[in-house]
């Protein structure tokens, strides 16, 4: 990765475990260098699980050390904090900055994020270092798992940065022109479509908690609406996930609480009540963890827009905090149960959830669908688009039918289906609408935004040692 000396990667293999009932076992317990120990391939096979270990992170119950990665289970406060769904309950502290749009560069949870999202690259190109110990038959789909999670960690990184560092390589400490260098966004997406593509080529269908060929496609797809770019081969890549066997859950519950079902198309995996296997954000959001704060609480505007377009998603995408009637705390992902919503506990501990965090489902493909061809240059009533976007409404029991779909009815459809998952910033900035919305909502709420809080900065400690190597974003 980048930079191993700032981001702890000295330590290749530090007890790895299994991130869902799909991985290995038994895990590897004792510190090792990669040059002693990918030796054949079942100790490489140790190392494709720990790339799944990296972007499930560290539950925050593990810490006993300062500088270890959470990794996904922070990811909130970088996009959905940053957007118009959510924000703190009580507006203080570091976690505020994201509320306001006031994130300083020397921000930890920012710096988490990025150390730990390097990190994933890291054991991705340790991986395909040693694929030399591969069997031919296997070689292949190991290959295209990595090049997967690569592609994913960098396209996460270029979106929420800007230019960044690319690692196409394990790097050593002395490398200090790669861990430092900031590459054009063109550069990076170039490797990651070049990853993607390699997934697609080598990779089944046979996993939800691993990468798979339908997760890369949907992906790539995805990469490419992000870029403004190859619109037809976005729809293509739609279609084909499409025809792949997904299909939407008759209950928006399940899709959550339901783990493993048909909509589900790449999903980090966590298990209840095992320190090290589960998840923490998800007490965070509910203030479950015995403090006063709480992250992560729905703003006005998206509680409007789910009452009034919500349909039966609604009662399962927010609901009132019985504590404090004004406040509403998002539902998705409830780690302790709701009994009038059905929902039953899913640990003993909620601060040790096991709830399964959902990157890819296929409610977000058939709305990129509508997108790609909308994009497109094709007409916004062509049969197709209508077709996966009532696909998706119906599900809701919003079952009017529509002849045309307008830019704006695409994205308060996304925001009411995908709200709270992580989507909404990121598609507000591909609709090419952030800095109105979002000008709109801080005007509102006396928040501070600007155009240049559209990039987070790099963290100032990657700044500091790079020794004037590297840059930092406008208006930080």
């Amino acid at each position: 990765m980048k930079n191993i000396k700032n981001i702890g990667i000295l330590i290749l293999l530090v007890i790895i475990s299994s991130c869902s009932k799909e991985f290995l076992e038994p895990e590897p317990t004792s510190a090792v260098s990669a040059t002693a120990y990918y030796e054949d391939e079942q100790q490489l096979e140790t190392a494709v699980v720990n790339m799944y270990d990296g972007i499930q992170g560290v539950n925050a119950l593990a810490i006993t050390t300062s500088g270890l990665n959470h990794s996904i289970q922070i990811e909130y406060y970088l996009t959905e904090m940053r957007s118009d769904n959510t924000r703190t309950k009580s507006g203080e502290g570091e976690a505020a900055q994201f509320d306001n749009f006031t994130v300083a560069a020397t921000n930890g949870i920012v710096a988490d994020y990025y150390r730990s999202f390097y990190n994933i690259i890291f054991r991705a190109n340790t991986v395909l270092e040693n694929l030399g110990v591969a069997s031919e038959a296997n070689a292949p789909r190991i290959e295209g798992e990595a090049k997967f999670v690569r592609a994913y960690a960098h396209f996460n990184l270029v979106r929420l940065f800007g230019d960044i560092p690319l690692i196409t390589r394990v790097i050593g400490i002395t490398d200090t022109e790669e861990q430092f260098t900031r590459d054009p966004e063109s550069a990076v997406y170039a490797v990651i479509i070049s990853d993607l593509q390699t997934a697609i080529e080598n990779l089944d269908n046979n996993s939800k908690n691993r990468a798979s060929k339908a997760a890369a496609q949907a992906l790539l797809a995805k990469v490419y609406l992000t870029m403004g770019t190859n619109y037809t081969e976005a729809q293509i890549l739609c279609e084909e996930v499409m025809n792949s066997g997904f299909s939407l859950e008759p209950n928006f519950k399940d899709v959550f609480y339901n783990e493993g079902n048909n909509e589900v198309i790449f999903a980090i995996g966590f298990i209840p009540d095992n320190t090290n296997d589960s998840q923490y954000f998800s007490a965070e959001w509910l203030n479950s963890v015995g403090r006063t704060a709480g992250m992560n609480y729905v703003t006005d505007e998206a509680r409007a827009i789910l009452d009034e377009k919500g349909g039966n998603r609604q009662p399962y995408s927010y609901r009132q905090d019985a504590a404090q009637l004004t406040q509403y705390q998002v539902v998705k992902y409830l780690p302790n149960g709701d009994e009038d919503l059905e929902i039953e506990p899913t640990s003993n501990d909620p601060t040790a959830a096991g709830n399964d965090w959902i990157v890819l489902r296929y409610a977000d493909v058939l709305l990129m669908h509508v997108e790609a061809i909308m994009a497109g240059g094709q007409s916004t009533s062509v049969s197709s688009a209508i077709d996966s976007f009532m696909e998706v409404r119906t599900r809701a029991g919003i079952t009017d039918q529509v002849t045309e779909i307008t830019k704006q009815d695409l994205l308060d459809e996304r925001r009411v289906e995908l709200a709270f998952e992580n989507h909404r910033l990121f598609d507000l900035i591909r609709f090419g609408v952030a800095q109105d919305v979002l000008s709109d909502f801080s005007d509102a709420n006396d928040y501070r935004f600007t155009a240049t809080d559209l990039l987070l900065p790099i963290p100032q400690r990657e700044i500091n040692l790079s020794n004037g190597l590297m840059s930092q974003n406008p208006g930080y």
